[in-house]
This record gives structure tokens, C-alpha cells and sequence, in this order.
């Protein structure tokens, strides 16, 4: 009986990068609302969207096999 090895890579990585991005994009919410002069919004949501584009790409979950 062999043990799933099957193990997205990317999983752990989306996970850290989902957690900065919405950091930043939190962050960059409040200098708009409070500090506009301050703000990047724009280009954080360009981070959004990119990490939107590698979530979607490589997933979050580390994929189990299937039982045939």
C-alpha cells in the first residue's frame, strides 16, 4: 500500500503571499481614507489582481490522489 505523495508546491507559497497582499491592501485602504496623499492603492490592487491571476493558477491546496 503506498502512501499519497502528490504535494502542491505552490500551496504553502500562495498561502504567505495571499496573507502579504492583503496586508498591504488593508494598509493602503486606510492611507486612502485617512492620508490620501499617502496612498498606493493602485498599485496594490495590481498585486491583487496578479495574485488572483496565481491562486487561481497553482491553487492553494495541496492536491490528494484520487482513488481510482
Amino acid at each position: 500500500m503506498k502512501t499519497p505523495t502528490t504535494h502542491n508546491q505552490y500551496a504553502s507559497a500562495n498561502t504567505v503571499l495571499i496573507f502579504v497582499v492583503s496586508m498591504l491592501l488593508g494598509y493602503n485602504i486606510y492611507q486612502a481614507i485617512y492620508h490620501p496623499e499617502k496612498s498606493d492603492l493602485f498599485i496594490c490592487l495590481i498585486l491583487a489582481a496578479l495574485t488572483s491571476v496565481m491562486v487561481q493558477q497553482y491553487g492553494t491546496i495541496a492536491d490528494e490522489k484520487k482513488k481510482e
